[in-house]
């Protein structure tokens, strides 16, 4: 089921009064993890990886064990969506665990996060544009932003079926690209000699930097649970969606790898900063290049609506629990939560025409390393103080599989504390001053 069906106490067509409406199902939830995880970075990553594991079977193997780490992180995230089906994603959990001041910190870098990556998103999207369009790429990006914005105004039906058509056409354009790559033929094929990983090469640092490349691509595979409460039967519909989208995104990354490494010798994939334009150059041409744009358009459009979506579910959850300004709660008749779909827009365009994205993609990637492992450590503190808690899903392999994932996430938060301080530490002042000023706002609030 997709977008469609009623929740039992709503009213046909409409939201009551500071409510979402719950119409979306396992279509969507696939859809949104989908659309949400699969962007530009698998047209690039391939190559980064075979320049650290220049063999076959590793680097189709990295592969795997990148969708093992997701695939732990759903099954986790998947008992606390489905437990406490409210909308704003992680924070809803933080604060179950620790309290109202956590639950904001946490909400407030979610949204930060999402804003950053939503504007760097459509300036990517106005990079590609710009030659095709008469138009600087900022002012392209702000007018994709604007799209989007007016796309989800009508309500969650419009922007669930958008969510639904762009990840249906970005499976199938991959699916495409991966039939061209094994049944076209390939021109003055040159057969590269087998590679192989020297068995006294050390592989710990190789394998440690492919792994962090891999997992990147599958960021957005938590996209579902910001919609929890609009699923019409959360219990069952958000556990599919998470694993569900992570096990179809990585068989297509999968199949996507098998078919670079059938078209490209490995030293030219290592060498190649856009492996899959240099793939289907060397399938059809020059227009190759043209058939990836193409492609990376279609991509960043669906990450697009799924981030834009999603943002202004966050700043609804923490209005609606007392966290933000009221008015950030209130709910149209589609059930899109208005006022915070126009912050969170209005940020993001601010952020785009500031025109300034190294520190603050720093600071974005910095969060989105800390926020899954926030929910992976709430996971086992509501273990031990809820235990009373209906639990309609519950994390398989408990607690291995929340002691696993959350040690890999740990990993890579001191690895991005590390490799990157400056925009690490900016990131947490930020989270700070939020939380100061959230605190301020609080006792001025009780004064009066």
């Amino acid at each position: 089921m997709g977008v469609g069906g009623q929740g039992n106490d709503q009213s046909p067509g409409s939201a009551p009064n500071g409510r979402l409406l719950q119409v979306l199902g396992v279509g969507f939830g696939l859809a949104g993890s989908i659309g949400g995880t699969i962007g530009a970075g698998i047209l690039r990553i391939p190559g980064l990886v075979a320049e650290q594991l220049p063999s076959q079977p590793w680097i189709l193997w990295i592969w795997v064990l990148g969708a093992f780490y997701a695939l732990l992180g759903a099954i986790c995230v998947a008992e606390l969506a489905a437990a406490i089906p409210k909308a704003g994603g992680w924070y809803v959990y933080a604060e179950a665990a620790f309290g109202r001041r956590a639950g904001f910190l946490v909400g407030w870098s979610d949204w930060i996060a999402h804003c950053i990556g939503l504007a760097w998103v459509v300036t990517t999207l106005g990079d590609y544009l710009s030659p095709l369009v008469p138009m600087s790429s900022a002012w392209i990006a702000v007018g994709i932003l604007g799209l989007f914005t007016l796309i989800q105004w009508p309500g969650v039906r419009s922007g669930g079926t958008s969510q639904e058509f762009l990840s249906l056409i970005k499976a199938l354009i991959f699916a495409a690209l991966v039939v061209a790559c094994f049944a076209l033929p390939l021109p003055n094929r040159v057969e590269a000699p087998a590679s192989f990983i020297p068995p006294d090469l050390n592989l710990f640092v190789p394998v440690v930097l492919a792994l962090q490349a891999v997992i990147t691509t599958y960021d957005g595979w938590a996209c579902p649970i910001y919609f929890a409460e609009e699923f019409a039967s959360p219990s069952r519909d958000i556990p599919r969606s998470l694993i569900g989208g992570v096990l179809a995104v990585a068989g297509l990354y999968l199949l996507i790898n098998a078919a670079l490494l059938h078209v490209l010798p490995i030293p030219v994939l290592a060498e190649s900063s856009l492996p899959a334009a240099t793939a289907a150059e060397r399938l059809v041409g020059p227009q190759g290049g043209a058939v990836i744009t193409a492609v990376a358009l279609v991509s960043l459009l669906g990450v697009t609506n799924t981030v834009a979506m999603a943002a202004p579910r966050i700043l609804f959850g923490l209005g609606r629990d007392g966290l933000m300004p009221a008015f950030t709660a209130e709910v149209n008749a589609g059930g899109t939560p208005v006022n915070a779909l126009l912050i969170t827009s209005l940020c993001s365009t601010l952020l785009v025409v500031s025109g300034s994205f190294e520190s603050l993609l720093g600071m974005g990637a910095f969060l989105y390393v800390g926020l899954p492992l926030c929910g992976f450590i709430t996971l086992m503190v509501l273990r031990q103080r809820q235990p009373e808690l209906d639990r309609p899903f519950r994390c398989w392999a408990y607690p291995l599989t929340p002691i696993l994932v959350g040690t890999v996430s740990l990993a890579f938060l001191l690895a991005a504390l590390w490799s990157d301080s400056v925009n690490s530490l900016w990131a947490l002042a930020l989270v700070a001053a939020g939380g100061l000023a959230s605190e301020a706002s609080q006792r001025l609030r009780a004064a009066a």
